[in-house]
Protein backbone atom coordinates (compact mmCIF):
# COMPACT_ATOMS: atom_id res chain seq x y z
CA UNK A 1 0.00 0.00 0.00
CA UNK A 2 1.53 3.33 -0.89
CA UNK A 3 1.58 5.58 1.82
CA UNK A 4 0.56 9.31 1.72
CA UNK A 5 4.26 11.24 1.68
CA UNK A 6 5.30 14.09 -0.51
CA UNK A 7 7.30 11.58 -2.57
CA UNK A 8 4.47 9.62 -3.63
CA UNK A 9 2.33 12.64 -4.34
CA UNK A 10 5.36 13.57 -6.58
CA UNK A 11 5.01 10.29 -8.42
CA UNK A 12 1.49 9.76 -8.42
CA UNK A 13 1.44 13.68 -10.43
CA UNK A 14 4.10 12.02 -12.69
CA UNK A 15 2.37 8.80 -13.75
CA UNK A 16 -1.07 11.08 -14.11
CA UNK A 17 1.30 13.46 -16.39
CA UNK A 18 2.66 10.53 -18.52
CA UNK A 19 -1.06 9.06 -19.13
CA UNK A 20 -2.91 12.03 -19.49
CA UNK A 21 -0.22 14.86 -20.76
CA UNK A 22 2.18 12.47 -22.43
CA UNK A 23 5.68 13.82 -24.13
CA UNK A 24 5.44 17.49 -25.14
CA UNK A 25 8.76 18.56 -26.73
CA UNK A 26 8.07 22.41 -26.97
CA UNK A 27 6.68 22.27 -23.26
CA UNK A 28 9.84 20.38 -22.17
CA UNK A 29 12.36 22.45 -23.83
CA UNK A 30 10.58 25.46 -22.10
CA UNK A 31 11.23 23.59 -18.96
CA UNK A 32 15.00 23.46 -19.96
CA UNK A 33 15.49 26.82 -21.06
CA UNK A 34 13.42 28.07 -17.57
CA UNK A 35 16.18 25.97 -15.93
CA UNK A 36 19.27 26.83 -17.84
CA UNK A 37 18.85 30.82 -17.00
CA UNK A 38 18.33 30.01 -13.27
CA UNK A 39 14.46 31.00 -12.85
CA UNK A 40 13.23 29.01 -10.18
CA UNK A 41 11.22 26.18 -10.81
CA UNK A 42 7.76 27.59 -9.59
CA UNK A 43 5.86 26.72 -12.95
CA UNK A 44 2.78 24.55 -12.67
CA UNK A 45 2.71 21.08 -13.13
CA UNK A 46 2.29 19.22 -16.22
CA UNK A 47 -0.98 18.28 -15.25
CA UNK A 48 -2.09 21.33 -13.97
CA UNK A 49 -1.24 23.33 -17.05
CA UNK A 50 -3.46 20.74 -19.29
CA UNK A 51 -6.01 22.00 -16.51
CA UNK A 52 -5.64 25.39 -17.59
CA UNK A 53 -5.71 24.49 -21.06
CA UNK A 54 -8.82 22.61 -20.32
CA UNK A 55 -10.70 25.50 -18.78
CA UNK A 56 -10.00 27.55 -21.46
CA UNK A 57 -11.30 25.54 -24.05
CA UNK A 58 -14.46 24.73 -21.87
CA UNK A 59 -15.58 28.18 -21.47
CA UNK A 60 -14.50 29.06 -25.19
CA UNK A 61 -11.78 31.87 -24.05
CA UNK A 62 -10.72 33.86 -27.01
CA UNK A 63 -9.20 36.61 -24.77
CA UNK A 64 -6.94 35.14 -21.88
CA UNK A 65 -5.04 37.34 -18.84
CA UNK A 66 -1.96 35.84 -17.04
CA UNK A 67 -0.69 37.55 -14.28
CA UNK A 68 2.60 35.87 -13.70
CA UNK A 69 4.67 35.09 -16.63
CA UNK A 70 7.67 33.41 -15.49
CA UNK A 71 9.21 31.26 -18.05
CA UNK A 72 5.98 30.93 -20.00
CA UNK A 73 5.20 27.51 -19.06
CA UNK A 74 1.20 27.89 -18.44
CA UNK A 75 1.66 30.96 -21.34
CA UNK A 76 2.22 28.41 -24.01
CA UNK A 77 -0.53 25.66 -22.45
CA UNK A 78 -3.54 28.96 -22.60
CA UNK A 79 -2.19 30.52 -25.69
CA UNK A 80 -2.51 26.71 -27.59
CA UNK A 81 -5.89 26.99 -26.11
CA UNK A 82 -7.55 30.08 -27.38
CA UNK A 83 -6.76 28.87 -30.67
CA UNK A 84 -5.03 31.16 -34.25
CA UNK A 85 -7.52 33.85 -33.43
CA UNK A 86 -7.37 34.72 -29.21
CA UNK A 87 -4.40 36.36 -27.63
CA UNK A 88 -3.04 35.97 -24.01
CA UNK A 89 -2.62 39.21 -22.34
CA UNK A 90 0.41 38.15 -19.55
CA UNK A 91 2.28 40.49 -17.02
CA UNK A 92 6.03 39.43 -15.76
CA UNK A 93 7.57 41.64 -13.44
CA UNK A 94 11.11 40.87 -14.09
CA UNK A 95 13.04 41.72 -17.18
CA UNK A 96 15.18 38.53 -17.43
CA UNK A 97 12.39 36.29 -16.89
CA UNK A 98 10.26 37.69 -20.21
CA UNK A 99 13.11 37.55 -22.43
CA UNK A 100 13.37 33.50 -20.74
CA UNK A 101 9.48 33.52 -21.28
CA UNK A 102 9.61 35.32 -25.15
CA UNK A 103 11.79 33.03 -26.66
CA UNK A 104 9.77 29.81 -25.07
CA UNK A 105 6.67 30.98 -26.49
CA UNK A 106 7.96 31.80 -30.07
CA UNK A 107 9.84 28.58 -30.17
CA UNK A 108 6.50 26.96 -29.22
CA UNK A 109 5.26 28.65 -32.03
CA UNK A 110 2.24 30.34 -30.41
CA UNK A 111 4.30 34.11 -30.42
CA UNK A 112 1.52 35.57 -32.38
CA UNK A 113 -0.80 34.93 -29.71
CA UNK A 114 1.02 36.16 -26.60
CA UNK A 115 1.81 39.82 -25.58
CA UNK A 116 3.93 39.78 -22.79
CA UNK A 117 3.76 43.24 -20.45
CA UNK A 118 6.54 43.63 -18.41
CA UNK A 119 5.80 45.94 -15.44
CA UNK A 120 4.67 45.43 -11.76
CA UNK A 121 0.57 43.92 -11.65
CA UNK A 122 -0.52 47.29 -9.78
CA UNK A 123 0.99 49.49 -12.90
CA UNK A 124 0.07 47.60 -15.76
CA UNK A 125 -3.69 46.38 -15.10
CA UNK A 126 -4.67 49.75 -15.47
CA UNK A 127 -3.72 50.07 -18.79
CA UNK A 128 -5.24 46.77 -19.91
CA UNK A 129 -8.86 47.01 -22.43
CA UNK A 130 -11.60 44.87 -20.19
CA UNK A 131 -13.23 41.93 -21.49
CA UNK A 132 -11.50 39.25 -21.32
CA UNK A 133 -12.71 35.70 -20.73
CA UNK A 134 -10.19 34.06 -18.20
CA UNK A 135 -8.15 35.39 -15.48
CA UNK A 136 -5.05 33.39 -14.07
CA UNK A 137 -3.51 34.52 -11.03
CA UNK A 138 -0.15 32.91 -9.71
CA UNK A 139 2.14 36.02 -9.09
CA UNK A 140 2.97 37.64 -5.80
CA UNK A 141 0.52 35.93 -2.81
CA UNK A 142 0.53 39.10 -1.18
CA UNK A 143 -1.18 41.17 -4.03
CA UNK A 144 -4.04 38.50 -4.38
CA UNK A 145 -6.71 41.02 -3.28
CA UNK A 146 -5.16 43.66 -5.65
CA UNK A 147 -5.21 40.98 -8.12
CA UNK A 148 -8.54 39.74 -7.66
CA UNK A 149 -10.64 43.23 -8.21
CA UNK A 150 -8.36 44.15 -10.74
CA UNK A 151 -9.54 40.56 -12.60
CA UNK A 152 -13.25 41.48 -12.25
CA UNK A 153 -12.99 44.85 -13.43
CA UNK A 154 -11.41 43.24 -16.70
CA UNK A 155 -13.31 40.32 -17.01
CA UNK A 156 -17.48 40.44 -17.56
CA UNK A 157 -20.34 38.60 -16.62
CA UNK A 158 -19.03 34.61 -16.59
CA UNK A 159 -15.74 35.11 -17.15
CA UNK A 160 -13.29 32.59 -15.12
CA UNK A 161 -10.56 33.14 -12.51
CA UNK A 162 -8.51 30.96 -11.75
CA UNK A 163 -5.96 31.66 -8.58
CA UNK A 164 -3.40 29.28 -7.85
CA UNK A 165 -1.24 28.15 -5.02
CA UNK A 166 -3.91 28.67 -2.28
CA UNK A 167 -3.03 25.31 -0.10
CA UNK A 168 0.12 26.62 1.15
CA UNK A 169 1.48 23.56 2.56
CA UNK A 170 -1.70 23.72 4.91
CA UNK A 171 -0.55 26.91 6.65
CA UNK A 172 -3.68 28.50 5.55
CA UNK A 173 -5.29 27.05 8.96
CA UNK A 174 -3.15 29.49 10.78
CA UNK A 175 -4.87 32.66 10.57
CA UNK A 176 -2.10 34.35 13.01
CA UNK A 177 0.59 33.06 10.49
CA UNK A 178 4.17 35.43 10.30
CA UNK A 179 3.74 34.45 6.87
CA UNK A 180 3.11 37.21 4.06
CA UNK A 181 2.29 34.95 1.41
CA UNK A 182 0.24 32.86 3.75
CA UNK A 183 -1.77 35.74 4.76
CA UNK A 184 -2.17 36.89 1.06
CA UNK A 185 -3.75 34.15 0.30
CA UNK A 186 -6.17 33.99 3.04
CA UNK A 187 -6.76 37.39 1.91
CA UNK A 188 -7.79 36.69 -1.20
CA UNK A 189 -10.16 33.30 -0.22
CA UNK A 190 -12.23 35.98 1.97
CA UNK A 191 -12.86 38.43 -0.71
CA UNK A 192 -13.76 35.42 -3.00
CA UNK A 193 -16.11 34.52 -0.48
CA UNK A 194 -17.45 38.04 0.46
CA UNK A 195 -17.02 39.65 -2.62
CA UNK A 196 -20.44 39.44 -4.33
CA UNK A 197 -18.81 39.95 -7.83
CA UNK A 198 -17.48 36.62 -7.44
CA UNK A 199 -19.26 33.08 -7.45
CA UNK A 200 -16.18 31.04 -6.10
CA UNK A 201 -15.18 27.42 -4.69
CA UNK A 202 -11.62 26.07 -4.45
CA UNK A 203 -9.69 22.49 -4.61
CA UNK A 204 -6.85 21.06 -2.35
CA UNK A 205 -4.17 19.14 -4.19
CA UNK A 206 -1.22 16.90 -3.82
CA UNK A 207 1.28 16.31 -6.22
CA UNK A 208 4.90 17.61 -7.51
CA UNK A 209 3.81 21.03 -5.99
CA UNK A 210 3.41 19.67 -2.70
CA UNK A 211 0.34 20.29 -0.72
CA UNK A 212 -1.39 23.08 -2.47
CA UNK A 213 -4.55 23.98 -4.24
CA UNK A 214 -6.54 26.01 -6.93
CA UNK A 215 -9.42 28.43 -6.18
CA UNK A 216 -12.17 28.54 -9.21
CA UNK A 217 -14.74 31.85 -9.45
CA UNK A 218 -17.09 33.11 -11.77
CA UNK A 219 -17.51 36.42 -12.51
CA UNK A 220 -21.16 38.02 -10.96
Amino acid sequence: MAHPTPQNWAAADELLADLLVGHDPALEATLAAQHAAGLPAIEVAPVSGKLLNLLARLGGARRVLEIGTLGGYSTIWLARAVGEAGRVVTIEAEAQNAAVARANIDAAGVGERVDIRIGRGAEVLPTLVPGFDLIFIDADKESNTLYLDWAAKLGHPGALIVLDNIGRDGEILHADSTDSKVQGTLAGLRMLGEDPRFDATALQTVGLKGWDGVALALLA
